[in-house]
């Protein structure tokens, strides 16, 4: 029980039993404030009050937290991605580049006056794709 409860309870106590040095009747009684606070109706509606508003505010931080680390998440996740996308670029970057001499080889090894990277149509005996995949593959 709270400390200040029974040390009020106790002046209550002397005080009454000054009082009933004076009085003819004198009668005491005992209220046990656990029992109210777990038994009486209003004590109940109060709790149940008291769990929703702490369920709703526990419910908000976390979903507050969740969003957080949702946000996180994303950043992270646009970071790798940013970094896997420039290494990316870098290998590929590579591979054109050996692609390209390659091409410029071929090209004069074959004396072709043109060579296109991208057209809408090509006849297959125009495409010397296989020639170069051929020489980046043997290392040459």
């Amino acid at each position: 029980m709270n400390f200040s409860l029974i040390r009020t309870l106790s002046f209550c106590l002397i005080g009454m039993t000054s009082l009933a040095l004076h009085a003819d009747e004198f009668r005491v009684g005992f209220v046990n404030t656990d029992r109210i606070f777990r038994e009486a109706n209003t004590a109940k509606v109060a709790q149940t009050k008291l769990e929703q508003d702490l369920s709703d505010t526990q419910r908000s931080a976390r979903q507050r937290q969740l969003a957080d680390q949702d946000r996180e998440f994303q950043r992270k996740r646009r970071e790798f991605q940013e970094d896997l996308n420039a290494r990316k670029n870098e290998e590929l970057q590579q591979v054109l580049e050996k692609a390209n001499k390659v091409v410029k080889q071929v090209a004069e090894a074959e004396k072709y006056d043109l060579i296109l990277q991208e057209a809408v149509y090509i006849h297959p005996k125009h495409d010397i794709t296989d020639k170069v995949i051929k020489v980046i593959n043997s290392g040459k």
